[in-house]
């Protein structure tokens, strides 16, 4: 439970900071564009390259923000946005828990290969060049939730129902692991990030619980097989598999550069 919470902790907060005006000395704005500590520039670079290939044109500064996350999670971080800071990963983790609580863990009643998000990605830039609009911005259900939140209304909460019932009912963790085109944006752009979650072979009893509560369940091939670090850029470094793990056979680890290149 401790990556969760903290998981929580981080979310939740960086909602009240965009939400009250006493906190935006820390950060102001909202997930597409904001300021931090009244002077760093953070940009989405997702919704930068939508503006730039929609209007041709490339504004500096929002081009240096971009430019400082994308940096910070492509070399760092890795896919880590879609769980510690998307306010609609706390949604589709409630419908997980509430499906496997009505016992439909099992059942599904359409199945989606997860590359669809990469197709959806794809679509999202071309027509966004095509059609001169960003085209993921603009019906983007992660801005209408967020926003919703920051500034008030209703609206958002019924993108926020539609959401969960997909992923309770019809397809679970469909949102996040097979659709969202800003998912898979972060996947491709992870490959190389020097946050990892390491896995033990000696120290593992094969009781297989990390599998059953990863959202990216192609990412623990290893498990019961070969020590390796999940190089996958669709792990999201949520944490739930460090979790359950009684063994400690997996934990957070920072890539020693020097020795991945000596091997």
């Amino acid at each position: 439970m401790k990556y969760l919470i903290l998981r929580r902790i981080m979310q939740l907060s960086i909602l009240t900071f965009f939400s009250f005006g006493v906190f935006n000395f820390i950060l102001k704005g909202n997930l597409s564009s904001s300021v931090l500590f009244s002077s760093v520039p953070l940009s989405d670079p997702f919704a930068f390259i939508q503006l730039a290939l929609a209007s041709l044109q490339v504004d500096l500064m929002a081009l240096s923000g971009a430019l400082i996350v994308f940096l910070f999670y492509a070399v760092f971080a890795g896919r880590a946005f879609c769980a510690w800071v998307c306010p609609v990963n706390i949604i589709t983790d409630f419908a997980y828990f509430i499906r496997n609580k009505l016992g439909f863990n099992q059942a599904r009643v359409f199945n989606v290969n997860k590359n669809l998000r990469y197709y959806v990605l794809a679509f999202v830039l071309i027509f966004s060049f095509l059609f001169s609009f960003p085209v993921f911005e603009e019906f983007s259900y992660i801005g209408i939730i967020q926003r919703g939140i920051i500034f008030g209304g209703v609206s958002w909460l019924f993108v926020a129902l539609i959401i969960f019932c997909i992923d309770t009912f019809f397809s679970p963790r469909f949102t996040c692991s097979h659709f969202c085109p800003l998912g898979a944006f972060w996947a491709l752009s992870s490959h190389f990030s020097l946050l990892k979650v390491r896995y033990n072979l000696q120290k593992c009893t094969k009781c297989y619980k990390c599998l059953g509560v990863c959202p990216e369940k192609q990412v623990l091939w290893m498990i019961g097989k070969e020590n390796q670090d999940i190089k996958s850029g669709e792990c999201i470094r949520c944490g739930k598999c460090i979790d359950v793990c009684g063994d400690d056979a997996l934990g957070f680890s920072i890539i020693n550069l020097r020795r991945e290149n000596e091997k």
